[in-house]
């Protein structure tokens, strides 16, 4: 079953309405940058987190307190998770925002659930589409949510990609990596952090500049 939602926003002195369509476990917004655009947020991702919790509770109830441990390290982990895909949205959705404002007229589509591969794994998360013209770059951020998406490679905690429409060397492929007191998103064969310096080099691609 499919639903037509409108939210009107108030920001600052600007009211604008976001319009989407959407069903019980897959959604798709379009909208262009102009139109103020809340954080973002997944339903997936609070879906799967109800469900770990459930998970947890039911296997301590039944004496399973190694389960119950595991599961309750997943879900602190999938909240790390959460948060270092959010800052990628957040923050190529911020760049947009500013292109914009110099009359870039971007629009935005973000799907959800969306899946991708890497290296053999199914990864499940978010897709972020930024048009300009012919330009199109997408940013893709998810990871392995069940034994049969299989395992992540190199034991990062979340992958992105960056693909640019008919420009593949310009792609990039990125790793959420954990050491014992940071979290970082780092690039994929290269030796350094991804940081927003390194996302707006991608924009400047995106849009020719």
């Amino acid at each position: 079953m499919y639903f037509i939602l409108k939210l009107t926003i108030t920001f600052g002195a600007r009211i604008r309405s976001l319009v989407a369509i959407k069903c019980q476990f897959y959604h798709e917004i379009a909208f262009a940058v102009g139109r103020f655009y809340p954080e973002a947020m997944t339903e997936l991702d609070e879906v799967w987190n109800r469900m770990l919790a459930d998970a947890a509770k039911s296997a301590k109830a039944q004496g399973r307190g190694d389960v119950a441990e595991y599961l309750s390290l997943k879900a602190a982990n999938d909240m790390i998770r959460s948060a270092g895909v959010k800052w990628l949205f957040d923050s190529a959705l911020e760049i947009a925002a500013a292109a914009d404002q110099t009359s870039k007229h971007i629009s935005i589509e973000r799907v959800e659930p969306f899946n991708f591969p890497y290296r053999g794994a199914n990864i499940v998360g978010s897709q972020l589409k930024l048009i300009f013209g012919v330009r199109c770059l997408s940013v893709d951020a998810g990871w392995t949510r069940t034994p049969s998406d299989g395992f992540m490679r190199g034991g990062p905690l979340a992958v992105a990609r960056l693909r640019h429409f008919g420009m593949p060397k310009a792609n990039a492929e990125l790793l959420l990596l954990k050491d014992d007191a940071t979290v970082t998103w780092a690039e994929s064969g290269a030796d350094r952090d991804f940081t927003t310096e390194r996302l707006r080099d991608h924009f400047l691609v995106f849009l020719g500049g």
